[in-house]
């Protein structure tokens, strides 16, 4: 049987978030989807008078590929592939998962190759900067046993926090978006010993509401590349490339990462940050907002849109709120300042606008959760 559920997410991706238009060529790239989701993007797309081109992925068939791939054989792939990207107005990608670590056990350095030789140059170079994309995960029996629910469970949270009023959330962003770009220092207190200082100052922000990441909520900028400085504590587990790590740990001074630990993956750590110079800075700092999220599940793109939370990323800074610093990591850390997490303050300009993950501005109270999720 059909769900309708399906006609209503392929509605927001055609409509709301690419925007599609008659006469434009969309990709829509999946990973262990199933084909009727695909279907019903394929005549969403035609309905609106667009051009759907699909590539269907395996995770095991890219693992396979993946784990022992040659440099020159890397090249061509993502030539191929970036060939492709040049002619597609839109992209959407669906990314299910049977297995949420396949990718474990995959040596660091060709992991490093992967970034470089194939996300970077199709990715985060053409991909990111060249079309209106917009990526969300698929419902699977891993996720629900990530998010510790049942599987009919996770498909009706899937659907809710997918489908919800995006047109709200637009608008209930605006005076946070006004806010950060008036904004110079900022300031973090949380959990454990976290107390970090940078500024945002002159760094564009911009408000994510459905139009890049489904589900979405949060809106971003990013530090002046060598004003960081002080602790993070992140209290929120990851998965990175097919390792857990859990309580990372940083120490910041002038912008670059000098001391980093974990409680677990702190062997895989270094790795991570010395893939280049760039790794030790950050590129992405974000307030999450999105009032259905409230648990971690080790999937970032869930995670990073928490009620309560923030994110400061490791890495590269996107080009539409550039601080300069290149990588080829991009890394989304997450920090929960709830009250059940261990609560936390964030300050603007010695103006307290987040405590325990609530908005404190009359202004900004629309995106706390007793608002925007009524």
């Amino acid at each position: 049987m059909h769900d309708p559920r399906l006609d209503q997410l392929a509605d927001v991706f055609i409509g709301h978030s690419t925007r599609l238009q008659p006469g434009e060529h969309v990709l829509i790239e999946t990973f262990d989807t199933p084909e009727a989701m695909v279907i019903a993007l394929v005549r969403a797309t035609r309905a609106a008078g667009g051009h759907p081109h699909v590539a269907l992925r395996s995770g095991r068939v890219l693992r396979a590929l993946e784990e022992s791939a040659a440099a020159d054989g890397l090249d061509v792939w993502a030539d191929y592939d970036r060939y492709r990207m040049t002619k597609m107005d839109a992209y959407i990608a669906i990314r299910g998962a049977e297995n949420v670590s396949e990718r474990a056990g995959v040596p660091e350095a060709q992991m490093q190759e992967l970034m470089r030789r194939y996300g970077k140059p199709v990715h985060m170079e053409q991909r990111v900067n060249h079309t209106k994309w917009v990526v969300t995960r698929c419902p699977s029996p891993s996720m629900a046993q990530l998010a510790g629910v049942s599987t009919e469970d996770f498909e009706d949270f899937f659907f809710r926090v997918t489908t919800m009023d995006y047109a709200r959330m637009t608008e209930a962003v605006a005076p946070l978006k006004a806010r950060m770009e008036a904004a110079d220092r900022v300031r973090i207190q949380g959990p454990g010993d976290t107390d970090l200082r940078f500024s945002i100052r002159d760094i564009p922000v911009i408000p994510c509401v459905g139009e890049r990441n489904i589900p979405d909520g949060e809106c971003f900028t990013a530090p002046v590349r060598d004003s960081v400085n002080g602790v993070m504590h992140y209290n929120t587990p990851t998965l990175f490339h097919g390792t857990t790590f859990e309580n990372i740990r940083f120490v910041f001074e002038q912008g670059r990462i000098v001391e980093a630990t974990a409680d677990q993956g702190g062997d895989a750590l270094a790795g991570v940050l010395d893939t280049d110079e760039g790794a030790r800075y950050i590129g992405e700092f974000s307030l999450g907002f999105n009032p259905y999220i409230l648990q971690p599940m080790k999937d970032i793109l869930f995670d990073e849109k928490i009620a309560g939370s923030l994110h400061f990323t490791p890495g590269q800074a996107y080009e539409v709120a550039d601080n300069g610093n290149r990588s080829e990591v991009h890394w989304d850390l997450v920090l929960i300042q709830r009250p059940e997490f261990g609560g936390g303050r964030v300050w603007f300009d010695d103006e307290l606008i987040r405590e325990d993950g609530l908005f404190v501005p009359e202004s900004l109270r629309g995106l706390n959760p007793d608002v925007l999720g009524a």
